[in-house]
């Protein structure tokens, strides 16, 4: 499996120049308590690779709460075929812990 492991830095570029599409594998509930400005819910208990936004143009991240549901969104995606080798190391936990804004 490929994986690219994203910092906050390459998260804040990729969303403030919109070259990436950030999706946010957490459940339901957790999305909707905070998450990243202009991430996307696409849960890791419901997870359908061929669910995910395709937006040209855009490298699609994964993201979680901690790094891990995001690698194994990954592989899935991989596994379906899918060019996805990016997630935020880190994932919410880290952002928030950083003091970054937070949607609800």
């Amino acid at each position: 499996m490929t994986v690219n492991d994203l910092d906050i830095d390459d998260i804040k570029t990729g969303l403030s120049d919109g070259s990436i599409l950030l999706v946010d594998v957490r459940e339901p509930h957790e999305f909707e308590a905070g998450h990243i400005p202009g991430s996307v819910s696409r849960p890791l208990s419901r997870f359908d690779p061929a669910d995910l936004p395709n937006e040209p143009g855009k490298r699609i991240v994964l993201s979680c709460a901690a790094g891990v549901r995001s690698l194994r969104a990954m592989e899935f995606a991989q596994s379906a075929g899918l060019d996805v080798d990016s997630h935020y190391l880190g994932g919410f936990k880290d952002w928030v812990m950083r003091g970054e804004p937070v949607e609800h």
